[in-house]
């Protein structure tokens, strides 16, 4: 079915609102180990975090958005009502997690949402088995990775910080957090803008306006880039305190082992055309580096509720992905 352009630019519009919510959302993912450490105020901290949310494009390429956009979900099951579906389910359980100050997974949400809608269109025919498959495996290994890769940077930081007063130790790592802080927000913005951006061209393409081969056009680009800067901008206050403090507390040398761990996972996922999600893979990184004091030192209780809201998200996600379909398909 082809849209009228005022449908095109409206699906296109709640496409970025979902980005934008990405970036509000997991803020606190790129902020809340450089606030919580009291390097950098809150109000900077964000500008610092969008800025380079926004310039990733410059850095990466765009395989996560082709396994967005055509590895989820058959490219040619994929229509309006389906988009529809699936960012409502996604927007829904993100507003829903960010009320409750619950650092689930944007990523996992919009995928779960997609697949809601696919499968409640045609059925199970509709799932790219092994882009879903290589998505799940993530929400486990990249979590593991920032825990494993935050540990062994806090032994490697403790072996070449010997000759250190802790005063000295404290004001090295308080100049390196910049560096960590800025290099996990690249990833991030280059993971998950890249999302967003795998939905707006896999619609544009159903609806025969990239030349019959699926391609991210720049301006699709520039605009999922600039609606995360704007939503990491307005912060996600709720979601920093359980990030930053309630897991574990840290230090700068700590939170500089956390997002060095979390922007290397990143980095190194969003070359391989994963999207991970960056919730995940940054609170592996924090309780990985509680752990390296003592495993007393992390708040267990508080890391189990994530975990439990992680494997929530993606069928939670899913159901109202799917409910939405249906609801849509009365009306239309």
């Amino acid at each position: 079915m082809i849209l009228s352009l005022p449908v095109l630019i409206g699906l296109i519009g709640i496409a970025l609102l979902f980005d934008f919510l990405n970036g509000l959302h997991d803020a606190a993912n790129s902020i809340a180990t450089v606030v919580s450490t009291r390097v950098l105020k809150p109000q900077y901290a964000v500008l610092w975090a969008a800025f380079f949310n926004f310039i990733a494009f410059a850095v990466f390429g765009l395989h996560v958005a082709q396994t967005v956009g055509t590895g989820i979900v058959h490219a040619q099951v994929i229509d309006a009502q389906v988009i529809f579906a699936a960012l409502i389910g996604a927007i829904a359980w993100n507003v829903i997690t960010w009320v409750l100050g619950i650092p689930s997974s944007s990523s996992h949400a919009l995928i779960g949402g997609l697949l809601g809608a696919g499968v409640a269109k045609i059925g199970f025919g509709a799932i790219v088995w092994s882009g879903v498959i290589k998505t799940v495996s993530a929400i486990f290994v990249s979590p593991a990775v920032g825990l494993l890769l935050a540990l062994l940077l806090v032994l490697l930081v403790a072996w070449t910080s010997l000759k250190l007063t802790p005063l000295g130790v404290d004001k090295r790592f308080r100049k390196l957090q910049l560096i960590s802080a800025a290099l996990y927000s690249l990833g991030h913005g280059g993971n998950d803008a890249q999302k967003t951006m795998g939905i707006i061209a896999v619609l544009l393409y159903s609806q025969g306006l990239l030349g019959g081969e699926f391609h991210v056009p720049f301006w699709v680009v520039l605009s999922c880039q600039a609606a995360m800067a704007l939503g990491t901008l307005s912060g996600g206050w709720r979601i920093v305190h359980t990030m930053g403090s309630k897991i574990t507390r840290l230090t700068p040398a700590q939170g500089f082992c956390a997002e060095t761990g979390g922007a290397i996972t990143l980095f190194a996922a969003t070359f391989w055309g994963v999207p991970v999600s960056s919730t995940h893979t940054i609170t592996g990184a924090i309780v990985g580096v509680g752990a390296a004091r003592r495993l007393s030192a992390v708040r267990w209780n508080v890391a189990s509720n994530i975990i439990v809201a992680w494997t929530v998200t993606l069928p939670a996600a899913a159901a109202i992905g799917a409910g939405t379909y249906w609801l849509t398909g009365l009306f239309t």
